[in-house]
């Protein structure tokens, strides 16, 4: 259950600090000793600038930011192309990167959660994640389940209060222009195949396919092709849904 007396805390926060605090007190009342909330005004928006508050630790935020580790985490990908929530389980953070990344954030104290989706009717896009040190089994997804449409409501609460902080928050940037080459190239890559394999699907050399990912990677100012794939949905380029069959 959610205290009424808690959520209008959110909606009554005047400034970010007050906000914020109403946000951890809300997390805290659902069994969460971690939580993170951030949002863009715009899907074109820079993820860096987006409005973002979190208590996890401080050392493992300057190492996410710094890294750019958004665009490897399969919880953002994940929200960019999706409504529904997205509870971590082992096999989420599925390449060796991600991997690595989850088992830094575990040192951290963030074992297990939950991330749910942020898209707002005037273009907003944003992710809210609840966690904890606990580690993800049965019991803990059951607990999930059950505490689902409480964090649903905080969701909400706290996007419809968050409003007026997201869009004092400068940095949209023109959609970068894509060839339609390039493009296919890239839903290929969506779909887990390899430079050699799309360049027989396309008929062209795997070194004209490696130049394609360059250009795409220099266009969005990224150093792999999975950062390039994580904006181009973001950015509404490519969906999931649209791979070859």
């Amino acid at each position: 259950m959610v205290e009424i007396g808690q959520l209008m805390a959110l909606l009554k926060s005047t400034t970010e600090a007050g906000w914020t605090s109403a946000l951890f007190a809300l997390a805290h009342s659902q069994g969460f000793d971690s939580v993170l909330y951030g949002a863009v005004a715009s899907k074109h928006a820079k993820l860096e600038n987006a409005f973002l508050h979190s208590n996890y630790s401080s050392t493992w935020r300057a190492r996410y930011d710094a890294e750019k580790l958004h665009y490897i985490d399969p919880t953002v990908a994940h929200c960019a192309s999706s409504s529904v929530p997205i509870v971590w389980e082992p096999d989420t953070f599925g390449d060796p990167a991600q991997r690595a990344m989850y088992e830094e954030a575990c040192a951290h104290g963030i074992r297990s959660g939950i991330t749910l989706p942020i898209h707002g009717p005037g273009g907003e896009f944003g992710v809210v994640s609840f966690a904890s040190d606990a580690r993800p089994n049965m019991d803990f997804d059951r607990h999930i389940v059950q505490l689902m449409p409480a964090l649903s409501l905080i969701r909400d609460y706290a996007f419809e209060s968050s409003l007026k902080f997201i869009h004092e928050v400068k940095g949209a940037e023109p959609v970068p222009r894509l060839t339609k080459r390039e493009l296919e190239v890239l839903s290929w890559v969506m779909v887990g195949k390899s430079s050699w394999e799309i360049s027989k699907i396309t008929s062209c050399s795997e070194a004209t396919v490696n130049f394609h990912i360059a250009n795409i990677r220099q266009k969005f100012n990224v150093n792999t092709r999975q950062q390039a794939l994580v904006k181009a949905i973001s950015l509404g380029l490519l969906s999931p849904e649209d791979h070859h069959r």
